[in-house]
């Protein structure tokens, strides 16, 4: 099996990391709704669903870090 580019896996990171920023944007600005009193049942569900979103992006984030860490530290040993 041929082993992964690093460089495709850092582009990946970036990609996922700059969709991770814009949808912490839009669950703080969520938040600022509920926090403040102008929450809909609609706006509620929209925050549920961006968080979900988001806890999703990390995950693949942190996946991705363990790899490349795992990768680059496979590759200089050899």
């Amino acid at each position: 099996m041929e082993e992964p580019d690093l460089d495709a896996l850092r582009e990946d990171l970036a990609r996922l990391e700059a969709e991770e920023a814009l949808v912490s944007a839009q669950r703080r600005h969520l938040h600022q709704k509920i926090d403040f009193g102008y929450a809909t049942d609609e706006t509620r569900a929209r925050e549920r669903e961006i968080s979900d979103q988001r806890q999703a992006l990390h995950r693949r984030i942190d996946e991705l870090r363990e790899r490349l860490a795992r990768d680059s530290s496979a590759r200089s040993r050899a």
